[in-house]
């Protein structure tokens, strides 16, 4: 924990010397309540973000420490950000549950499962179950969109974007292994209108953020 705070400070250090950064906190979630008293810390401190990674930090995403860690960021009004690369099995499933049972925390899940982003279409579904799914799920599409821009699957990726909400959708860079500008271009050469890039090129983060 004492380095887990250490990192924490630098970002929060980093972000007040140059206000335009979003700082992003991370804990364990098998840290148990030494976690939840970490994420409160940060949070006082203008933290508005928590990310953790199930395969780099080797946890599962079902596991009930998980949920109430999450639940706690939600009632601080943290958004959580979390790898969806489908590495694991049942990665999207899992995390799909996940943010059913913590309807008032607001997810962003990275990469879009990947070259599993089908599932995700069925929140088109989800959200006709009457107070089941509280729409709290957004994406990034990083990685994912370099690999289908211009290949047979780019149609439906396309239609994977609209089912799941192009306003739920956001932009990033998977750096240092891509960059920004890689992913941009990748995303210029989509089928979608002029309005829909610019919403999920920043737009959409403006609007979830507060900036």
């Amino acid at each position: 924990m004492d380095k887990v705070r250490a990192g924490n400070d630098a970002i929060i250090a980093l972000a007040t010397k140059h206000p335009q950064l979003l700082p992003v906190a991370t804990v364990h979630p098998y840290d148990g309540q030494a976690a939840l008293d970490e994420l409160t810390r940060v949070a006082g401190h203008g933290v508005k973000v928590l990310k953790i990674h199930p395969h780099t930090q080797k946890f599962d995403a079902g596991d009930p420490r998980v949920l109430a860690l999450v639940r706690h960021a939600g009632a601080l009004g943290m958004t959580v950000l979390m790898d969806n690369a489908n590495i694991l099995p049942g990665d999207s499933e899992r995390l799909f549950n996940l943010a059913v049972q913590a309807p008032k925390t607001r997810f962003i899940f990275a990469h879009m499962g990947a070259m599993n982003f089908r599932f995700w279409n069925m929140l088109a579904l989800a959200r006709t179950a009457e107070h089941f799914f509280a729409d709290n799920i957004y994406f990034d599409i990083s990685g994912t969109v370099v690999l289908v821009a211009d290949s047979p699957l780019e149609p439906e990726f396309v239609w994977t974007l609209r089912n799941v909400g192009v306003d739920h959708v956001l932009l990033g860079s998977d750096y240092p292994q891509m960059g920004l500008g890689k992913t941009v271009d990748a995303l210029e050469r989509l089928g979608l209108t002029a309005d829909e890039k610019t919403r999920i090129r920043s737009g959409n983060a403006r609007k979830l953020f507060g900036r």
